[in-house]
C-alpha cells in the first residue's frame, strides 16, 4: 500500500519541485491550488476553447493562444508533464453564418451586369438602414462602430467617381441590407464551409508565425454533429433539458435545484444576467420561447438561410455551448485536468459547459482546473473584430517579431489584462536586446577562450564566486516564480539579474585585462537559453542564445562561418593599425564602411574596442539593419538638434548685434507702447499715458543706457577694425 501511494505521488523533474509544488490559479475556486493531475502521475489532459474561426485573426485572441502555449510549454518542458492538448475549432457559429451569407450576396450583387448603375441608389438605402440601427443601438461601442461605417459610406457616396473607394466603403452596409432582404435564400452548405476553412487556414498560419505549438488533436463542430445529437438526447433523458418547436433548451433552474449541482460555478453573480446570456446565445436565437430567461439552447431549429442537420427534433444546428462539451468528452472522458479559454468565456460559455456536461455524466467534477487568460486592450479599449477595433496578428508581426510579441506576453501575468501599445513593445524589445547582447558577448568569449582544459578551467577568484552566487540565486528565483502560478514576469526578472551580473563581470575583467571564466559564462548563457526555450522565445535546440542563421541548422551556420569572420576581423585589425601608423585616413574609412555597411547586410556585427581585439557577433540581418536605421535616425536627430541650436545661437547673436547697433540716445525711443516723451539724452520722461516717469525708474533706465553705451562702443570698435 505504501509503495502504491508513493507511485501515485507526482514525480517532479528536480528536488526543488518537491519543496515548492506548482500552484495554479483555478478559476473554479478563485485561488491558487497545488496542481496534481487527476491520475496522480505525469499525464495531463487539457482542453482549450479554440477559436471561432471568423474571429480568430486578431491580437485580442492571440492573448489566449500565446499565454496558454507558454503554460503548456512550462508544464511539459520544465515540470516534465505529459500534456495531451485538445483544441476545438468552432466552424458553426452565428457570426460565420451571417458573414458567409453577406459575403456571398455582396459578391453576387457586385458581379451583376448593372451593379455600377445601381450601387449609389442601393447604397443610400443601405446606409439609411444603418442610421436607423444607430438610433436603436444601446451599446456605445457598437454604436461608435456603426457611426464610423456610416461616416465612411457618406464620404464615398459624396464622391461616387472613385469606384474602388465606393465599393470598399459600401461593402458592410450593402452586405447587411442584402442579407436582411435575401439571406433566407442562401441554403448551400458549401458557402458556409468555404468561409470557415478559409479562416481556419489563416488561423493556423498565424499560429505557426507566432511559434505556437500545434495541438495534439483538433476537433471541428461540423464533424461532431451526430455525437452532439446523442449528447443532447441523454441530457433530455436525465431530465435537464426540454424541446420546444424544434429547439432544445437546458433547464438551468432544475439543474441548480438538483442535489450535487449548482448553476454558474465560475461566476455565480452572473446567474440571471440576461445581457451576457443573450450575447452567448447569439442574435439569431432572439424571440425563443424558454421556461426561464437563463435557459440556453443545446440545439437550435434552423431558420431559412442557416445550415441544418437532421435530428429527432427536426432540422437544426448545434447550440454554441454544447459543442465544446461533446468534443471534449469524446476525447477526454467524463473528467479532465485543465480547461482553458479567455476571461470573457467564463459566463455564460464555460458555466453552461459545466452544467450540461455534469448533467450528462451525473458528476460534479467535469473540470478540475479552469484557466482563464486576461484581456488584451489597445490604449485601455478591448479589442473586437465585430466592432472594427482590432489589430490583426499579421499586422502586429509586420511591426514586431514573434519573439518580441511573446516577450511582451511573458512580461505580464497570464491571467491579467495586457495593454498592447508602443510602450509595452518597447519594454519587450529592450528585454530582447539585453539577452541578445549577453548571448553574443558570451559567444565571443567562447570563440577566443580556446578549447584546452588549461585555458577553459581557470582558478576561481572572488569575482567568479560572487557571480556564481548570483547565478544560483537567480536559478532558484526562476524556479520559485514558475512554481507560483507560472509567473513568467518574475522569472524573466530573475534571469536578467544573473545576465546583468555577468555583463558587469565581463566589463570589469576586460578593463582589468584579466582572463574571463568562459565555463561559468557558458553555464549562465546555457541556462538562460534553456528557460527562454521553455517559454517558446527560442526555437532551435541545443544552442546558446537566439538563432543567428536564416534557415537550416543555425548552429551549423554559426560554426561554419565564425572562423572565416574571425580571420577577416583579425586582418582588418592589422590594416587599421598600419593605416593609423601611416595616417592613411582613406583606408580607415574603408575599414569603417566594412564594419558599418557591408557586414551588417550579412548579419555580422564588429565591435571595435580600443586596445583589445575586435569582437565578432553573428546576429540576424534584420536586427542589425534595424539597429543601423535606429543609429542613423539618432544621428540625424542629433544633427538636427545641433543645427537648431546653431541657428538659435546665430539668431541670438544677430539680435545682440542689432541692439548693439542702436545709439544710446535711441535705445528707448522705439518703445512707444511704454513711453511718449524723451529728454535730450534719449531717456524717457513720460509713460505712454502721458504720466511723468518716476525718478526711481529714470535712475534705473539711466543705468541701462550707460551699460548699453559700453556695448555700442565695442560694436563700433569691431566695425572699425573690420573696415581697416
Amino acid at each position: 500500500m505504501e509503495e502504491k501511494k508513493k507511485r501515485c505521488q507526482p514525480r517532479w523533474v528536480s528536488p526543488e519541485c518537491r519543496e515548492v509544488p506548482l500552484k495554479l490559479y483555478n478559476s473554479l475556486t478563485r485561488d491558487k491550488e497545488i496542481f496534481v493531475p487527476q491520475n496522480g502521475g505525469r499525464r495531463v489532459t487539457w482542453y482549450n476553447c479554440g477559436p471561432t474561426v471568423y474571429d480568430a485573426s486578431h491580437m485580442g485572441h492571440a492573448r489566449s493562444y500565446i499565454s496558454f502555449d507558454i503554460i503548456r510549454r512550462v508544464l511539459s518542458s520544465y515540470f516534465g508533464y505529459d500534456v495531451f492538448y485538445v483544441m476545438n475549432i468552432t466552424d458553426i457559429d452565428d457570426k460565420i453564418i451571417r458573414r458567409a451569407r453577406q459575403n456571398f450576396l455582396f459578391e453576387q450583387y457586385r458581379a451583376a451586369p448593372n451593379s455600377s448603375s445601381t450601387v449609389v441608389g442601393d447604397g443610400k438605402i443601405a446606409v439609411e438602414k444603418l442610421r436607423q440601427k444607430i438610433l436603436q443601438e444601446e451599446d456605445k461601442d457598437k454604436k461608435a462602430m456603426l457611426e464610423r461605417l456610416v461616416s465612411a459610406a457618406d464620404e464615398a457616396l459624396a464622391n461616387p467617381a472613385d469606384e474602388t473607394a465606393l465599393w470598399t466603403a459600401l461593402k458592410d452596409p450593402l452586405a447587411d441590407w442584402l442579407d436582411s432582404k435575401m439571406g433566407s435564400t442562401v441554403t448551400d452548405h458549401s458557402i458556409f464551409n468555404k468561409l470557415s476553412r478559409h479562416f481556419e487556414e489563416e488561423y493556423f498560419a498565424d499560429m505557426k508565425a507566432l511559434n505556437v505549438l500545434p495541438p495534439d488533436v483538433v476537433t471541428r463542430v461540423s464533424e461532431y454533429v451526430p455525437e452532439i445529437v446523442e449528447y443532447v438526447e441523454k441530457i433530455i433523458a436525465q431530465g435537464f433539458a426540454y424541446e420546444y418547436q424544434g429547439s432544445v433548451y437546458f433547464d438551468t433552474n432544475k439543474f441548480d435545484k438538483s442535489n450535487g449541482h449548482f448553476y454558474a460555478k465560475l461566476l455565480p453573480e452572473a446567474f440571471g444576467d440576461e445581457k451576457a446570456l443573450q450575447e452567448g446565445e447569439g442574435d439569431l436565437c432572439q424571440g425563443a420561447q424558454k421556461k426561464s430567461a437563463s435557459d440556453f439552447a443545446l440545439w437550435k431549429a434552423s431558420k431559412p438561410g442557416e445550415p441544418e442537420w437532421d435530428s429527432p427534433w427536426g432540422k437544426g444546428r448545434p447550440g454554441w455551448h454544447i459543442e465544446c462539451s461533446v468534443m471534449a468528452s469524446a476525447l477526454l472522458g467524463e473528467s479532465m485536468d485543465i480547461h482553458s479559454g479567455g476571461y470573457d468565456l467564463k459566463f455564460p460559455h464555460h458555466d453552461n459547459e459545466i452544467a450540461q456536461s455534469e448533467a450528462y455524466f451525473g458528476n460534479d467534477n467535469w473540470v478540475r482546473y479552469f484557466l482563464h487568460s486576461g484581456h488584451l486592450t489597445i490604449s485601455g479599449c478591448k479589442m473586437s473584430k465585430s466592432l472594427k477595433n482590432f489589430v490583426s496578428i499579421k499586422d502586429a508581426l509586420k511591426k514586431n517579431t514573434a519573439r518580441q510579441l511573446r516577450l511582451a506576453f511573458l512580461l505580464h501575468q497570464w491571467k491579467d489584462t495586457l495593454d498592447y501599445s508602443e510602450n509595452t513593445m518597447e519594454i519587450a524589445m529592450q528585454y530582447e536586446k539585453v539577452f541578445n547582447e549577453f548571448f553574443l558577448s558570451v559567444k565571443d568569449v567562447l570563440r577566443v577562450s580556446g578549447n584546452t582544459a588549461t585555458e577553459s578551467f581557470l582558478k576561481w577568484t572572488k569575482d567568479e564566486s560572487q557571480l556564481n552566487l548570483v547565478f544560483q540565486n537567480s536559478r532558484q528565483n526562476v524556479h520559485s516564480a514558475l512554481c507560483d502560478n507560472i509567473d513568467t514576469r518574475s522569472a524573466l526578472d530573475a534571469l536578467r539579474e544573473s545576465v546583468s551580473a555577468a555583463n558587469v563581470y565581463m566589463r570589469e575583467k576586460k578593463a582589468a585585462k584579466t582572463p574571463l571564466n568562459a565555463v561559468l559564462l557558458r553555464s549562465i548563457a546555457s541556462y538562460s537559453t534553456y528557460i527562454l526555450r521553455v517559454f517558446g522565445a527560442i526555437e532551435t535546440p541545443d544552442s546558446i542564445g537566439f538563432p543567428t542563421g536564416s534557415g537550416g541548422d543555425c548552429d551549423s551556420v554559426e560554426a561554419l562561418v565564425t572562423p572565416y569572420l574571425t580571420t577577416l576581423s583579425d586582418f582588418r585589425d592589422e590594416v587599421r593599425t598600419l593605416a593609423r601608423e601611416t595616417k592613411q585616413l582613406d583606408i580607415l574609412k574603408v575599414c569603417d564602411a566594412l564594419r558599418d555597411d557591408v557586414l551588417p547586410e550579412l548579419g555580422v556585427r564588429l565591435e571595435d574596442h580600443e586596445g583589445q581585439p575586435t569582437v565578432v557577433k553573428l546576429s540576424d540581418r534584420e536586427t542589425l539593419l534595424r539597429e543601423k536605421q535606429a543609429k542613423l535616425k539618432a544621428e540625424e536627430k542629433r544633427r538636427l538638434e545641433k543645427e537648431a541650436k546653431k541657428q538659435e545661437k546665430a539668431a541670438a547673436d544677430a539680435e545682440k548685434d542689432r541692439i548693439r547697433r542702436i545709439a544710446p540716445q535711441d535705445l528707448f525711443k522705439s518703445e512707444t507702447d511704454k513711453y511718449s516723451a524723451f529728454d535730450e539724452t534719449g531717456l524717457p520722461t513720460h509713460d505712454a499715458a502721458g504720466k511723468e516717469v518716476s525718478k526711481g525708474l529714470q535712475k534705473k533706465l539711466k543705468k541701462i543706457q550707460q551699460a548699453h553705451e559700453k556695448k555700442h562702443q565695442e560694436f563700433l570698435a569691431e566695425q572699425g577694425s573690420r573696415a581697416s
